[in-house]
C-alpha cells in the first residue's frame, strides 16, 4: 500500500484539476451562460459524466491519502489507519463490471483495425427523416443530398451504440445487424466510438483506476468527438470547424488519416485501461 502525505497528493490533485479546466473549460462557460454546443456537450450529455465528478482526483486502488477527510463519505473509499484509500469492498462489488469492460478491451484490441466507415453513422441517424439530432445546426447539403451520399456507399458501422440511432430506413442498410449482445464480438479499434467509449470506460472504473488515465481518455475522446463531427453532415463553420467531406474522395482519405492516427493512440490507452482491469481482477 503506497501512502501519499497531503502535500503529495493536493499536487496531484491540483495538477489535475488545471488540466480538466483546459479541457473543459469552455463547456463550463458555455453552461453558465446558458448556451449549448453541439461537438464538446456530447461528452457530458450522452455520457452522463458530470464534470463535478471528474474534477476530484483518484489515485487509484492501492494508493492512501493522508490528512485527505474531504473524501470521507465518497463513492468507493473507506478509511484506515494512514488515512483514505479505495474500499476492497466496493472492488468486489464493482467484479462484473470490471470483467466486461476487461473482456470487450481484450477482444477489440486483437481485431485489425477497420477504415472504411467514413463516419457514416452520423449521416445514417438523419437518412430520410426530416428530424435533425442537432436542431440549431443545419444540413451542410440538406436532406436530399445528405441521402444522395448514404446511397452512393456502404454503411459498415460496427458499433452497436452508434447503430441504434440509425433512422429506420438505415438499418437495413448497414453490412449487419447490430445487438447489444454482440457488442462484444463487434467492436473494433477503427471505431471513432468504440475510442470514444475507452472515456466511458475509465469512469465506470472510478475511484479503482487513476484520474491521469481518465483524463488520458477523456481528452483522447475530445479529439475523436471533433473528427465525428467534422465528417458529419451538419454545416458547423458557425462553430469553428472546417468540415471533412467525405462525400468526395480526398474527404474520405483525410478522414481514415486522421481515424488511423487516433486508432493508434487509443491502441495504447486501451492497453493501459486493460492492464488496470487485469491487476484489479487479481486483487478482487
Amino acid at each position: 500500500m503506497t501512502v501519499l502525505t497531503a502535500v503529495e497528493w493536493r499536487a496531484r490533485a491540483a495538477v489535475h484539476r488545471a488540466r480538466l479546466g483546459e479541457l473543459a473549460g469552455p463547456y463550463l462557460e458555455r453552461r453558465a451562460a446558458g448556451s449549448t454546443h453541439p461537438v464538446i456537450d456530447f461528452l457530458f450529455t450522452y455520457y452522463g459524466h458530470k464534470p463535478a465528478q471528474l474534477r476530484r482526483w483518484h489515485p487509484g486502488f492501492g494508493v492512501t491519502l493522508a490528512d485527505a477527510g474531504e473524501y470521507d463519505g465518497a463513492r468507493g473509499y473507506h478509511r484506515v489507519e494512514a488515512g483514505y484509500t479505495a474500499d476492497p469492498a466496493y472492488l468486489a462489488k464493482r467484479r462484473d463490471t470490471i470483467e466486461f469492460i476487461a473482456n470487450l478491451l481484450r477482444a477489440t484490441a486483437v481485431r485489425p483495425a477497420q477504415l472504411s466507415c467514413f463516419g457514416l453513422h452520423e449521416w445514417a441517424m438523419v437518412y430520410r427523416t426530416d428530424e435533425v439530432r442537432h436542431q440549431q445546426v443545419p444540413l451542410r447539403l440538406g436532406h436530399a443530398g445528405t441521402d444522395a451520399v448514404v446511397e452512393s456507399m456502404s454503411l459498415r458501422c460496427t458499433h452497436y451504440d452508434a447503430f441504434r440511432f440509425f433512422t429506420p430506413d438505415a438499418i437495413g442498410r448497414n453490412i449487419e445487424t447490430l445487438t447489444r449482445a454482440d457488442q462484444v464480438a463487434r467492436e473494433q479499434p477503427g471505431c471513432l466510438h468504440a475510442n470514444m467509449d475507452l472515456y466511458k470506460w475509465a469512469f465506470k472504473l472510478a475511484p479503482l483506476t487513476s484520474s491521469d488515465l481518465l483524463l488520458d481518455c477523456f481528452e483522447l475522446a475530445c479529439t475523436a468527438r471533433e473528427l465525428d463531427m467534422r465528417a458529419s453532415p451538419y454545416d458547423l463553420t458557425e462553430y469553428g470547424y472546417e468540415p471533412i467531406p467525405i462525400e468526395i474522395p480526398s474527404g474520405r482519405a483525410e478522414y481514415v488519416r486522421q481515424q488511423a492516427a487516433i486508432a493508434e493512440h487509443s491502441a495504447a490507452l486501451r492497453a493501459d485501461l486493460l492492464a488496470v482491469c487485469t491487476t484489479l481482477l487479481d486483487r478482487a
